[in-house]
């Protein structure tokens, strides 16, 4: 009988472990395949229209790239990423055609992505990105790729 039960518990367990593996890769697969566009940012005491008056800052992730490409809220933007389960981080950005940008929200949204440690997506389908254990950037979808 004991080796019944530890069979059964031993099944149950890798079933739930395999649940889990698929729910995190499905999540994650919802970051790729979509443009991203920021909604709300933390920090600045400028209104967000004020911060990008023109233009939101958008990103596209690159899974076979690993790499993240949109703008700034003004000029371009591509930087290599690290994903690791909800664990995102963001190298160095490369270079861009520097145009003035109204605002000041470039160097925000430059300076924030940079402390980017982790990310989630909600209920509602938005990005967050989260810096320690508070999100400070969140992103709509705008598209399908």
């Amino acid at each position: 009988m004991k080796k019944y039960t530890l069979a059964v518990v031993s099944v149950l367990t890798l079933l739930f472990a395999s649940c889990k593996t698929s729910k995190d890769t499905a999540s994650a697969g919802n970051l790729f395949d979509t443009t991203w566009e920021l909604e709300y940012i933390s920090g600045p005491r400028i209104a967000f229209e004020g911060l990008y008056p023109n233009k939101k800052p958008q990103l596209t992730f690159d899974q076979k790239e690993t790499r993240v490409y949109g703008n700034n809220g003004c000029n371009g933007y591509s930087a290599p990423y690290t994903l690791n389960g909800k664990s995102l981080t963001f190298g160095e950005a490369g270079p861009t055609t520097m145009m003035f940008c109204d605002g000041g929200g470039e160097q925000v949204f430059l300076k924030q992505i940079k402390q980017i440690t982790s990310y989630s997506i909600d209920k509602d389908g938005k990005l967050n990105l989260i810096q320690g254990d508070i999100p400070v950037m969140r992103f709509k979808k705008v598209a399908k790729q």
